[in-house]
């Protein structure tokens, strides 16, 4: 199967063959192929909307549907998403054969029709969206950050995907240790993840804007009944860990904490400052 990706995946690289037009981000026999295509389409006033589609291709593709990310800058977040929901909408018919150029075809003829729908039914999702839950119930990531070197627009950057994306929780900062801490639906975590991972959200050590390659997924699971839910997202700073550990505590996070706050501290005592050559 991940034969066949490949040879799609070439193909496609042939196709969209402009800088920066088509990334691969990553490729493994275990976990399949990630990659970005960047298409300009024309926008219901017929300007032009840069689209970033990441794709996955898991190694059962494509007897699988692939997992799509849509960014744009001249989208909102709910739009990114409904564009999303409307290409895995079309890729359902495409099941058990190549479709990813199929797909971005489609989305080039139709994204000004989806925009338009978008905009419609906005007011209607959002009122059913606060008297109903979704299927996964409420979900909470975890994670660990190795360093900022571009801190402030990096915590910017974190502030505004928690808020596109309707997450709560905390970015936490003692010492050396760096956190985040996040809550809300399972689909819109696993988005937020994607855009950590893959977008250049730093700069290395000669100030050219880098990918976030220093990240730890310590924990992503269920929130549960002793689970404090968080109302907003807050930048925090602590001065000792004693703050730190009743910020979890307040939360009925106590558990999380012990299992790796320790650990992480200790690691970072023994480790020092971090590699200046790493990005």
């Amino acid at each position: 199967m991940l034969e066949l990706a490949l040879e799609e995946l070439s193909a496609l690289a042939a196709i969209y063959c402009e800088p920066d037009a088509c990334e691969v981000l990553a490729v493994s026999e275990t976990h399949g192929i990630t990659f970005r295509i960047q298409i300009s389409v024309k926008e219901l006033l017929d300007t032009d909307v840069l689209l970033k589609l990441l794709f996955h291709l898991p190694v059962n593709y494509p007897s699988t549907l692939p997992d799509i990310s849509v960014n744009s800058d001249q989208l909102t977040r709910a739009q990114c998403m409904d564009v999303k929901d409307k290409l895995l909408e079309q890729a359902k018919k495409h099941l058990s054969e190549p479709m990813v150029h199929d797909l971005i075809l489609w989305i080039q003829q139709h994204l000004k029709y989806v925009i338009k729908q978008s905009a419609t039914v906005c007011k209607e999702k959002t009122t059913l969206s606060k008297g109903t839950s979704t299927e996964d119930g409420i979900w909470m990531l975890f994670l660990h950050l190795d360093h900022m070197r571009a801190k402030t627009k990096y915590v910017k950057t974190v502030e505004k995907w928690a808020s596109d994306l309707r997450l709560t929780g905390r970015l936490m900062f003692m010492g050396k240790i760096i956190l985040i801490l996040l809550q809300g639906d399972r689909s819109n975590i696993k988005e937020y993840l994607i855009l950590q991972k893959t977008s250049k959200v730093d700069v290395d050590s000669s100030g050219k804007k880098c990918k976030e390659k220093m990240i730890s997924v310590l924990c992503e699971t269920k929130v549960q009944s002793q689970h404090k839910r968080f109302q907003t997202f807050e930048v925090k700073e602590y001065s000792t860990l004693d703050e730190l550990q009743k910020e979890f505590e307040t939360a009925g996070l106590t558990t999380l904490f012990s299992e790796f706050v320790p650990p992480l501290l200790k690691l970072k005592e023994n480790t020092g400052p971090f590699d200046q050559s790493s990005s």
